[in-house]
């Protein structure tokens, strides 16, 4: 029995395709969004198929709510009903200290760490809330401990972004938890994952694993195993809750 289609942002590579993977063998049918890689997409939508899960690949970039509203409107048409979400699509930008940070480099880390989350989150609720004639559903954030960190010399820009998806959590979840929709988030700390060489730093996840209380960057499947405990029952009374991913940094 499905639990219903999940759409994973992001979900072409590491949290997201952790996720997407792991969503699908805990019994959701997963729309997984890619940005430019067809190939890694196509991968992660047949590993689901091999779960016995429907799934689909579905190109848009999410930094344009034009691309969200078709998004959205394919995964239903090909998958039925949205139950869950997952806002993982996300940007560090380059590490640089703000003094040498344009303003583009801003606004594009705002436009897809937060707008993105918020229009997306949006059209989710838009399809689960009771009080529009939906049957509930459950929305998970992707956000960091970098607002608690602070990211000063390298992604104080990102660590704002996931500062306001906090907030952004907090206040979704009150507003519609009585509408049956669930709202949390997960903060992850040190990841192996590309994200680090996209921001120009490969081997930052090694270089700082000292200083990890546990002793090593967590792998992308670690944090995906608290996204779906949050989109699952055993979540069932999580709602405006923040779940470190940190390894105690």
């Amino acid at each position: 029995m499905t639990r219903g289609l999940c759409i994973v942002t992001g979900a072409s590579r590491g949290i997201g395709a952790a996720t997407a993977i792991a969503a699908a063998k805990a019994g959701w049918d997963i729309a997984v969004n890619y940005v430019t890689d067809r190939d890694a997409a196509t991968q992660v939508v047949n590993e689901i198929r091999e779960c016995g899960r429907k799934a689909i690949a579905i190109q848009a970039d999410v930094a344009q709510e034009v691309n969200i509203m078709r998004l959205f409107k394919q995964a239903e048409d090909e998958l039925g009903a949205i139950t869950a979400l997952v806002n993982n699509a996300g940007t560090t930008g380059k590490i640089t200290r703000v003094e040498d940070m344009s303003s583009e480099a801003m606004k594009s880390v705002l436009e897809l760490n937060v707008l993105a989350t918020m229009i997306c989150s949006r059209e989710a609720v838009r399809r689960m809330s009771t009080k529009r004639g939906g049957a509930g559903g459950v929305i998970v954030n992707v956000s960091s401990i970098s607002p608690r960190i602070g990211g000063a010399n390298e992604f104080v820009h990102y660590a704002a972004s996931k500062g306001a998806v906090d907030v952004w959590t907090v206040g979704l979840a009150r507003e519609v938890a009585a509408d049956g929709v669930r709202v949390n988030a997960v903060a992850p700390g040190m990841i192996n994952t590309e994200l680090h060489a996209a921001a120009g730093d490969p081997e930052r996840a090694h270089r700082n694993a000292p200083s990890i209380p546990i002793g090593r960057a967590a792998e992308p499947e670690e944090v995906a195993s608290a996204i779906v405990w949050l989109l699952g029952d055993e979540a069932a009374y999580c709602a405006g809750a923040i779940l470190e991913v940190s390894g105690g940094r």
